[in-house]
């Protein structure tokens, strides 16, 4: 707003402030008005004329004072002033909220400063409710001194003591079945690893009847020694997870040397140069690819000590294992293993000293393999070796006649392969199912005494589980390996009952021995009692007596009556021992007599012994 040209001649030159006098204003009004009372100030000027009453708003009792009591800081004309910025005519404190309002209109700077006070606000207000909470809970003690500085401390110390209490708990107990952190309390029951593997009962109903020495399988193996473990690797049953365990996963005190890249590992007994294990993954298919029972019992031993004279040839122990799988779902994997190009065409089948002729094992596909073969084509043809491959790979085919169809009826064949199959399957010192992986693990390490590094993974999700069949083709299927059902079936009961005996066995021996640490402790506390009771007595007896007026009776009491008893013992046994010697001085010769009373009195004596022992 700029003034008319009178009022600005009126008005004169600009006022200037004093020198060393603050640049400053006591009228709290707009720009405008100050104008106006500038103008009206001067006695006598055209704006004193033309506005002689109080501005608006002003009240008649309003006076300013002169401006050369207190001086504006104007610029150095009138109009320089009027066309200056709005905030530089306001008090000091004004301009400088409106110029950090305009350093701060930048979005990121708000947003900082939003955070930050927030942030200050929110710990502002948890410090007020943790006083607080502190100020209930230990009222007592905040009420000495200074509140807010005792509660400080407290928080402190109390965040301190948790994570000395977190690290010695980690120290004490690093791994996760720590028996201290077991609080059933505040945490839900830890599920038992082995119970519902298979999603059924951890109990069942058995159906065959084994012996104690059945289901009994503990393997002295010294592997130190000469004793030699022996793996069954049957195709498509989880023989390959199984394998990397024992060279990968074992707890060994020399662990086996496996290189990248390689499928082999080298498995030497601790200070020698030869191997504990004969696997694929240990000695590679030595016998030949996927060698089954008749071709490994009588090849391991050759290949083992082929070298050695036979009279030099240690006395080995060969520990035969296998792992088995549901037929069904074996046979599946297997047809989809096929599809993808696998033969097996490196398997040797040997059997009583030589491999089957084209006539007795003939081959179901011309080509170099049996890719992309439909599961009808696989199931129709009649001699395909997946049909009871593990009762086949199970029994001595040397019973049969080898692949010799010819040599007995099927019927018969088949009956002497099954009984052969779980003669040879109960008589192995382990054997696990696919189905129960934690199990299988439990069973090994019982038997052989080695533990695994990290617990095994049961897949339920598989490639033959991802093939969907009607109830008609797993029909087809079942029947197809009819021996292989059967024979499942017994072993699975076998290794149930073998994993029930075993876990009652583990059981009943952890209580005989909490028993046994009970009456051990039992046994030191009841002597450590009695020694520092007997030493306070010896030294201080008249301290006791003055403490306990009653000990004193009550010894005594216990002391008459241990004697009186010992007396009427001594006294109907002296009399009892008279009246059977003067009987039996009638009838036996004095010798005779003489011996039994002394035997007798002997007896007596050690009663009596024994009595003041216990006393």
């Amino acid at each position: 707003m700029a003034l008319p040209a009178c009022a600005a001649r009126a008005l004169g030159p600009p006022l200037q402030p004093e020198q060393g006098a603050p640049a400053r204003t006591t009228c709290p009004r707009r720009h405008s008005r100050v104008e106006a009372e500038l103008a009206a100030s001067r006695p006598g000027s055209v704006a004193a004329s033309v506005r002689a009453s109080p501005p608006r708003g002003v009240s008649h009792g309003f006076n300013c004072r002169l401006l050369q009591d207190e001086p504006l800081k104007a610029s150095s004309s009138l109009a320089g002033a009027v066309r200056a910025p709005l905030f530089a005519l306001l008090p000091r404190g004004r301009r400088r909220r409106m110029h950090d309002l305009r350093r701060r209109w930048d979005l990121g700077s708000l947003c900082r400063a939003l955070l930050t006070r927030g942030l200050a606000a929110l710990g502002h207000s948890l410090k007020h409710v943790l006083g607080a909470i502190f100020s209930k809970i230990f009222g007592p003690l905040a009420s000495v001194g200074n509140m807010d500085e005792k509660s400080n401390k407290l928080l402190l110390a109390l965040v301190m003591l948790f994570l000395f209490a977190v690290i010695v708990l980690q120290y004490v107990c690093p791994g996760t079945e720590c028996q201290l952190l077991r609080l059933q309390a505040f945490s839900s029951p830890v599920p038992d690893p082995y119970r519902s593997e298979d999603e059924s009962s951890a109990r069942f109903v058995p159906r065959y009847n084994f012996s104690r020495g059945d289901l009994l399988r503990k393997v002295d193996f010294d592997i130190k020694g000469d004793d030699l473990i022996v793996f069954l690797h049957i195709q498509k049953t989880g023989g390959t997870t199984f394998g990397r365990h024992l060279v990968r996963n074992i707890q060994l005190e020399q662990p086996c040397e496996c290189r990248v890249g390689q499928k082999k590992c080298t498995c030497h007994r601790p200070g020698k140069r030869e191997t504990w294990l004969f696997s694929r993954f240990s000695t590679g298919w030595s016998c030949g690819l996927h060698a089954d029972w008749t071709e490994l019992t009588s090849c391991v031993p050759a290949v083992v000590d082929g070298k050695r004279d036979a009279r030099l040839r240690p006395s080995r122990n060969f520990h035969y294992i296998t792992i088995l799988r549901d037929p069904v779902s074996r046979y599946l994997s297997e047809w989809r293993h096929v599809q993808r190009g696998a033969t097996w065409k490196a398997s040797l089948h040997v059997c009583d000293g030589r491999p089957p002729t084209s006539e007795e094992l003939p081959s179901c596909y011309t080509g170099d393999d049996w890719s992309g073969c439909p599961l009808k084509e696989f199931m129709d043809c009649p001699y395909n070796l997946a049909n009871n491959r593990q009762v086949r790979m199970l029994s001595d085919l040397t019973l049969v006649g080898c692949y010799n169809l010819s040599v007995m009826p099927e019927k018969q064949r088949n009956k002497v392969l099954l009984e052969s199959a779980k003669s040879n399957l109960k008589h192995m010192a382990f054997f696990g199912l696919t189905e129960f992986q934690r199990k299988t693990q439990y069973l090994f390490e019982k038997t052989f005494n080695m533990n695994f590094i990290s617990p095994f993974t049961q897949y339920n999700t598989t490639r033959a589980s991802s093939v969907e069949i009607n109830e008609e083709i797993q029909k087809r299927i079942e029947g197809l390996n009819f021996l292989d059902m059967e024979l499942y079936s017994y072993a699975k009961d076998l290794f149930l009952q073998r994993y029930q005996f075993m876990r009652q066995k583990e059981h009943q021996e952890a209580r005989r021995k909490r028993q046994e640490q009970r009456k051990f402790l039992k046994g030191r506390f009841l002597q450590t009692h009695f020694q520092s009771h007997s030493q306070g007595q010896s030294q201080n007896p008249s301290q006791n007596l003055s403490q306990n007026p009653n000990l004193n009776a009550i010894q005594n009491l216990t002391q008459n009556l241990l004697h009186n008893l010992i007396q009427n013992l001594t006294q109907s046994s002296s009399q009892n021992l008279s009246q059977k010697e003067t009987r039996d001085s009638q009838r036996q010769k004095p010798g005779q007599g003489r011996n039994e009373s002394s035997h007798a009195s002997n007896g007596t004596h050690d009663y009596i012994g024994s009595v003041e022992k216990w006393r």
